[in-house]
């Protein structure tokens, strides 16, 4: 009887292994923009010397250029992050070849995954557009928020409610947006039972961590709580938006700012994932922004001094963090389009 019983428990047991081995895998896609090693750099000073990055187990680097320009901007990158195509500058989720692939979020969801979008710029900015939205330039907000209001985005937190419903068509896609729960605040969409939510944080453009934006790492939360009711796969995306912003304009305390917001986000994630351990979580960024230096600086402060040698974009490589399942695939240099490829390879394990 005891080895009866003994063998019914082994076969339990090898049983809730395999099948917790061939669990869907969850991806989270984070994206500083802007962030290059210098803006980790001074960020992780300024915060005393650390950052939730120096938890990933594999590093990587990845090349940023578009198919036109060695120097990218947010769109090209965005896309062959989102796609694995290369396109020109300003173009969004069509290729060089003006062919439009499917996103590894729409991917995602054609997989019966969950999906969702947070942005601290507007939801139809060009990094978030990248992952649903085809079109021949950046600056079609308007066509941009037509797409995304027929998406497959189950939860979106992000600015750009103007481009919804304030409109030269006059039409308030917000009222189209039948199958959505288009909430005015975070507390309500913690508090929606709808099982796909939208939020804007802003009729445009979000203001600034400094000018008392809420913390990014509140909307992870409230986004990942949905996916832990829904008890599905899902795939993330969230965007530090503003680290770029802060380059623009050469500010440091900008820059700063939003990549200590960007940090904390990250850590929430990390924080998830202990309970969650079949969660694949990738870092990077975009491109680097403002050409930022650290010269010298206080070793006694931990306090770096920075120089800024450009209002745009550089063609720096830009550091690729990743923990959790396949992680040791994102070590080593490569394009950016490669990053859309290893989580494909990750959906179809």
């Amino acid at each position: 009887m005891k080895n009866i019983i003994f063998l019914i428990c082994l076969t339990f047991s090898l049983t809730s292994i395999t099948a917790q081995e061939k669990a869907p895998i969850n991806i989270i896609l984070m994206i500083g923009d802007g962030m290059g090693l210098n803006q980790i750099t001074a960020g992780m000073y300024f915060n005393g010397n650390k950052t939730a990055l120096e938890d990933f187990s594999s590093v990587g680097l990845a090349k940023t250029h578009s198919s036109n320009s060695l120097v990218t901007d947010s769109a090209a990158s965005g896309t062959a992050m989102a796609s694995g195509v290369k396109t020109l500058n300003g173009v969004v989720g069509i290729s060089s070849k003006n062919k439009k692939p499917k996103s590894i979020l729409e991917i995602s969801k054609e997989k019966g995954y969950q999906t969702a979008l947070i942005a601290t710029s507007s939801i139809v900015h060009a990094t978030p557009a990248s992952f649903y939205a085809h079109v021949v330039s950046r600056k079609e907000y308007e066509n941009i928020a037509l797409q995304m209001s027929t998406s497959v985005v189950d939860y979106f937190i992000g600015g750009g409610k103007k481009h919804f419903n304030d409109r030269e068509d006059n039409r308030n896609l917000i009222k189209e947006m039948s199958t959505y729960d288009i909430v005015s605040s975070l507390s309500r969409f913690d508090k929606s039972t709808a099982s796909k939510i939208g939020h804007f944080t802003n009729r445009d453009e979000p203001n600034r961590i400094l000018d008392g934006r809420l913390p990014l790492k509140d909307a992870v939360q409230s986004v990942l709580n949905k996916f832990d009711r829904d008890q599905k796969p899902f795939f993330m995306m969230v965007e530090g938006s503003q680290i770029d912003w802060g380059g623009h304009s050469n500010e440091i305390e900008y820059v700063i700012s939003e990549f200590n917001d960007f940090d904390a986000a990250i850590q929430t994630v990390l924080d998830y994932t202990l309970k969650h351990p079949n969660t694949l979580v990738v870092v990077t960024a975009d491109h680097e922004t403002g050409g930022l230096t650290i010269p010298k600086g206080d070793i006694k402060k931990m306090r770096p001094s920075v120089e800024f040698s450009t209002v745009g974009h550089t063609a720096s490589m830009v550091p690729v963090f990743a923990k959790g399942p396949a992680a040791d695939t994102f070590s080593g240099i490569y394009d950016n389009t490669l990053i859309f490829n290893k989580m494909l390879d990750v959906l179809n394990e």
